[in-house]
């Protein structure tokens, strides 16, 4: 059976990130995708310009709308912006309890422009934290939802994972923003943590690669043993995903990971 993944995020018009690398990214791996919008972005590769924040009560008619039609598989959770539309997420995870719900708490764009109005943040971590199977922060978020300054090694980013493990049934706590020649994330899931190791990439063009990543462990869950199984493909098809990115020419800034790298020809 071809598992229906749903995406709950943002609009990017350069196909980086939000709905649209999610969309890709569903495809690669298999699943069939489908999307609840819940704002519009003036963005490119250099950064937003602007942001058009629907209501929450739109986005709860899309989702209604959606599950009393289709089966879904599992769930990616993006830009929410809004608390209003945090909350009327939460309120139909609660009303719904779908399985497999992967958050990436969009905070912060790759160019530094602020996705989440602080004010958000409460309801995040109060509302949607705990009806999430998996939370994906990188370091920045990690610090920004437990109010702390952001981890500068492997045993700050322990102790943030022990922090965050508290909030939500499980944390996979990136830690691409640290030096060193891998990138290190820290799993805390089902009882265990886990370390995890990829090679970092020389390339600026990473645009989308929490949405992807987060997107990918959704895809893989429902055909995966467990989470960890997940986690670890994912990590994966990112990582070449990442790999392939300079064979595209988007943008002059942060450019997109190359999402469809398995099937295009080089």
């Amino acid at each position: 059976m071809i598992a229906n993944v749903l995406t709950i995020a943002g609009v990017d018009p350069s196909g980086g990130a939000g709905v649209a690398a999610d969309l890709k990214t569903f495809s690669a791996l298999g699943a069939y995708g489908t999307l609840v919008v819940t704002a519009l972005t003036a963005q490119n590769t250099r950064g937003v310009a602007g942001v058009h924040q629907l209501s929450g009560a739109l986005v709860t008619q899309q989702l209604e709308t959606l599950l009393a039609d289709v089966r879904i598989d599992a769930v990616k959770i993006g830009m929410l912006g809004t608390a209003e539309v945090t909350r009327a997420v939460a309120d139909v995870l609660r009303r719904h309890r779908l399985p497999h719900v992967v958050l990436d708490p969009v905070m912060v764009a790759k160019s530094g422009d602020r996705l989440l109005a602080e004010e958000a943040v409460d309801a995040l971590r109060e509302d949607l934290l705990p009806l999430a199977d998996l939370v994906t922060p990188n370091l920045p978020e990690a610090a920004d939802l437990l109010g702390v300054p952001e981890a500068r090694d492997e045993q700050e980013m322990a102790e943030q994972l022990r922090r965050l493990a508290a909030l939500a049934p499980g944390v996979l706590l990136k830690g691409g923003h640290l030096d060193g020649p891998d990138s290190v994330d820290l799993l805390a899931v089902d009882g265990r943590t886990v370390r995890l190791s990829a090679p970092r990439v020389p390339t600026t063009n990473t645009h989308g690669t929490g949405c992807t990543l987060s997107s990918a462990i959704a895809a893989l869950r429902p055909v995966s043993v467990d989470w960890e199984a997940a986690v670890r493909g994912a990590k994966e098809y990112l990582t070449r995903a990442i790999a392939g990115a300079d064979q595209l020419d988007v943008g002059s800034g942060h450019g997109p990971v190359h999402h469809f790298h398995a099937l295009w020809p080089h």
